[in-house]
């Protein structure tokens, strides 16, 4: 611990929910753990972190940094420029802060802000979200005294000796949901006789999934089956005035303002694979159809999406054959009790509603605390 006999956390990640989500779950069972510890999160300047995490009830600064575009663009030529200054920079906040231990989640501000950490010989934890690992992560896990992984078989990527399986922290209104379905038949204005089909595309939405949705209406006109269509607010304005959009089993929206009650009120779910929304996919424990995003670094939803089909825990639909087979997988689930069961099991083994705590205890154990 710091001289001043106070415990100082450092956390640093985001750009995508998916950082931010699982770094703001972990200082909260922290904080759960040991009220009197102290936070200060380092994000990227420009990305929504800076507005989540003070949200959240934690202090931020923020690094002048951007990701390196896989495209040709011009942006590429100011990178090794941004980068030196985030490294200058994330030096002088680790040094004045001095944190007893420092948490990655991944995301633009976590290389630099860890590689200062492990350099200064502050005890690093890498939280690795994927099944995948990602180049920054592997760099970075060859010095953070614990990896806490999602998947199993990560000793590809990390010292076998340094893993720890935590699972990913998710929000926790997504636990008991059986007691939420009368509830979220109402909220959404269903039908309660007819089953209900989720599908989500994410706050910004998926066009290969909206697309293959707009193009559902043969499927869908007079079929006995509630659709919760989330497009994103990209795509609202372009597909509010589809025709499957104005099917009166169909109720599309760009945001879910209540997650819990979308998943409470489903029987079948149609997602992208990132990895936050397959550790809440796991703990709903229902049947789900993953279509992953193929516009990711290293095609890590895929390599997720598959960890859980070779378990019989998930089907898988191609991005490039969304159209012709997405729906039809999710129908045939919906038809067929065995396998709807099935799948449903198989992924609730996978949940880990305590990953949160998990890692939190970790990150204490290298601060020199025990709990």
């Amino acid at each position: 611990m710091s001289n001043y006999g106070k415990l100082k956390i450092m956390i640093t990640g985001g750009g995508t929910g998916g950082h931010i989500f699982p770094a703001i779950a972990v200082a909260d069972a922290i904080k759960r753990l040991k009220p009197d510890a102290e936070f200060l999160f380092v994000g990227a300047n420009g990305k929504m972190e800076m507005e989540r995490v003070p949200k959240a009830g934690y202090p931020i600064v923020g690094l002048n940094i951007a990701g390196f575009q896989r495209s040709l663009s011009l942006r590429n030529l100011a990178f090794p420029f941004k980068l030196i200054a985030s490294l200058r920079r994330a030096r002088r906040i680790v040094a004045e802060y001095a944190p007893d231990v420092v948490i990655g989640t991944g995301g633009y501000a976590s290389g630099p802000v860890m590689r200062a950490a492990q350099r200064m010989k502050i005890p690093t934890l890498v939280q690795e979200q994927n099944s995948c690992a990602g180049v920054t992560n592997k760099l970075l896990g060859k010095r953070a005294g614990k990896i806490c992984v999602a998947y199993e078989q990560m000793e590809q990527f990390f010292d076998k000796s340094r893993i720890v399986f935590t699972g990913n922290p998710v929000r926790s209104d997504i636990l008991d949901l059986d007691k939420k379905r009368e509830e979220a038949v109402s909220y959404y204005k269903l039908n309660p006789d007819w089953r209900t089909i989720a599908v989500i595309g994410g706050s910004l939405g998926a066009k290969t999934i909206n697309e293959a949705m707009a193009g559902a209406l043969t499927e869908l006109k007079g079929m006995p089956v509630n659709v919760l269509w989330q497009c994103g607010k990209f795509y609202e304005g372009i597909y509010s005035e589809s025709d499957t959009a104005r099917l009166p089993n169909v109720h599309m929206s760009a945001f879910i303002d209540r997650m819990d009650l979308l998943y409470a009120a489903a029987d079948v779910i149609i997602s992208r694979a990132g990895a936050l929304s397959i550790s809440e996919l796991c703990l709903v424990g229902k049947p789900v159809v993953l279509v992953p995003s193929p516009n990711v670094a290293e095609d890590h939803q895929t390599k997720n999406a598959l960890a859980l089909v070779e378990k019989g825990a998930a089907r898988l639909v191609r991005d490039a054959e969304a159209a012709e087979k997405m729906l039809k997988e999710a129908l045939l689930i919906l038809e067929n009790d065995a396998l709807a069961f099935s799948l449903g099991e198989s992924i609730r083994q996978l949940g880990r509603p305590d990953a949160a705590d998990r890692i939190a205890r970790e990150a204490l154990r290298l601060a020199g605390i025990d709990c």
